[in-house]
């Protein structure tokens, strides 16, 4: 049963040439309990519908001035995306003349002479579809609005995403990339950032899914990434960092396949952890690649003491480029459905020939292959050169820490010993220590490349007795790595301690840092470096590398004892 109350707001035209037709319906449509407005030919019944914004309109279909047909096209052009339910009310019983009536934007007839349950019906019926059809219009409208108002709340949200995790230096000469989000947001990532002591990282990523919930984890990573390596915080204790947060935060069905590349340019050194993602792609010259595949879980499935975070080491050179991608490349299609797939990585790189740069000819296959093909995943792809000397004097620097203020007159001692000095990186930490001087936030790449050369000298050199002779071949290269691993188990009874004391001068500050060891040191009164005013070598030559950085980086150098205990002086200005 109609609703009394919904009876009573139904608004109804009456459009009718025939004084008494029209009000034998206009009577019948009140005692009915509907409202009712009268017009007696097709003009009249446009104004009124007009004005008068009716809910169902009765039209006869001859009518002088305007006859019916005109009247309701008019109508309904007027009425818009609202249902105004258009019944004709006529005498005419033609197929022909119907269909005309229909045709012309009339829902329905009602015959004369007028039958009150039919009217009664009829009316009932086409306000239950006018109320069904309002209602989904409403609906729509609701969720047109809900859909706006998401869309500006992701894009909102996709401008902070992106200030959080921004691409870093991805913008530096020696670095080429694409990254293709199937939405909005993308669950792939991409990062990287020059380190304090040279050189950069990168990393990326491919969380589980896509879209908004798939990106939800990559905004903690960003910030782990870029405030570690900023410390000066390595690729393996970042990845370990990354996989603690990520396994405490995720749902057990989520997880990020990921790739970390530490690149050190002045050693000519790659490390590389692959957990996951595609294999990765040395490419030294058109005739020399290697692939580098994944050997590790991805990031956020194993617990901390089971995540092994230990970097492939990989002797590079000046020119060399690494290739890394996510999923997305494999898994692109053509218009056949076929994947792209490791081969197509394959044909790429095998075409690389004379100047061609590899990451171009990558996405220029990835494109010919997709054609008008919209890619089916996110897609990242990104190629990373080695550099000389010159290469690096272009690259960006490490961008500043806190601008908070700090001490500027202090002094620590800090001791590691024993197996904590195969365990634990202290370089970060120290590093933290000297940026709580502000004026020296601004040398953090200087002094970190201070505390690195002091401490590795100290570990490597000092306790445990490792040459730098080993350096200059591939095969010696290795053998440093594999020894060092080794005599790190064997570092009971020993130590590293390091001293500072800062103090304030007129325009700036001095640092000074003392770095004892335990080895038995060495004859620092005749090392050619120390003794030299300018190092002199030719060739790629390692030894006595960090002496000869010491020695343009620092003010004043002494050493102690035998050798084993060497004094830096460090000033800086504003």
């Amino acid at each position: 049963m109609d609703d009394p109350a919904e009876t009573a707001r139904l608004k109804i035209l009456v459009a009718d040439d025939s004084d008494s037709d029209r009000l034998i319906l206009k009577s019948l449509l009140k005692r009915l309990g509907y409202s009712v407005v009268g017009a007696a030919n097709g003009r009249d019944a446009v104004a009124l519908f007009q004005s008068e914004v009716p809910d169902i309109v009765l039209l006869d279909a001859l009518m002088p001035t305007m006859d019916g047909m005109e009247a309701a096209r008019q109508i309904k052009s007027l009425a818009g995306e609202r249902l105004v339910p258009l019944i004709f009310v006529t005498s005419l019983t033609e197929p022909e003349d119907l269909a005309g009536c229909l045709e012309a934007g009339g829902d329905g007839f009602l015959s004369k002479p007028y039958n009150p349950v039919m009217i009664k019906a009829k009316i009932q019926a086409f306000n239950r579809m006018r109320l069904m059809h309002q209602a989904l219009s409403d609906q729509r409208d609701l969720m047109h609005e809900r859909n706006r108002q998401l869309q500006e709340e992701q894009h909102i949200a996709r401008r902070v995403f992106d200030n959080v995790a921004h691409t870093g230096c991805l913008g530096a000469p020696n670095i080429r990339y694409h990254a293709s989000p199937l939405s909005i947001f993308s669950g792939d990532v991409l990062f990287a950032s020059p380190r304090p002591a040279g050189g950069m990282l990168v990393f990326a990523g491919d969380f589980t899914g896509h879209g908004l919930p798939a990106a939800v984890g990559a905004m903690p990573v960003a910030e782990s990434f870029y405030g570690m390596v900023a410390k000066g915080f390595d690729g393996s204790d970042i990845l370990r960092e990354i996989n603690q947060k990520l396994v405490r935060i995720l749902p057990k069905d989520m997880f990020c396949c990921g790739i970390m590349v530490e690149a050190d340019f002045a050693q000519n050194q790659l490390k590389i952890w692959n957990g996951g993602l595609p294999d990765t792609w040395l490419l030294r010259s058109p005739t020399e690649q290697y692939t580098l595949p994944s050997r590790h879980l991805p990031l956020g499935i194993l617990s901390a003491d089971q995540f092994n975070a230990d970097m492939q080491s990989i002797r590079s050179q000046p020119g060399d480029r690494l290739l890394l991608m996510t999923d997305g490349v494999l898994e692109c299609t053509d218009s056949k459905g076929q994947l792209f797939g490791e081969q197509g990585v394959l044909h790429a790189v095998e075409s690389v020939g004379g100047d061609a740069h590899p990451f171009d000819v990558l996405m220029s296959e990835i494109q010919q292959f997709t054609g008008q093909q919209q890619f089916g995943d996110d897609l990242t792809l990104c190629c990373l050169e080695m550099v000389d000397e010159a290469g690096q004097a272009a690259l960006p620097d490490a961008g500043e820490l806190s601008a908070l203020a700090g001490p500027t007159q202090w002094q620590c001692v800090y001791e590691i010993r024993d197996s904590t000095l195969a365990e634990f990186n202290p370089l970060p930490l120290l590093l933290h220590i000297c940026m709580e001087v502000p004026g020296l936030r601004r040398k953090s790449g200087e002094i970190y490349t201070l505390l690195s050369e002091l401490y590795n000298n100290a570990l490597e050199h000092g306790i445990l007795r490792l040459t730098s002779e080993w350096k200059y071949t591939p095969e010696g290269f290795d053998r440093y790595y594999s020894e060092r691993a080794t005599r790190l188990s064997e570092v009971d009874g020993h130590y590293i301690k390091f001293s500072f004391h800062h103090e304030r001068m007129p325009s700036g500050g001095c640092l000074r840092v003392v770095c004892e060891d335990s080895g038995r040191g060495f004859d620092f009164q005749n090392h050619p470096v120390l003794q030299a005013t300018e190092m002199a070598q030719s060739g790629p030559r390692y030894g006595g590398r960090g002496l000869a950085l010491l020695k343009r980086l620092a003010k004043s150098i002494h050493f102690h004892n035998k050798g084993n205990q060497i004094e830096v002086a460090y000033e800086w200005f504003y």
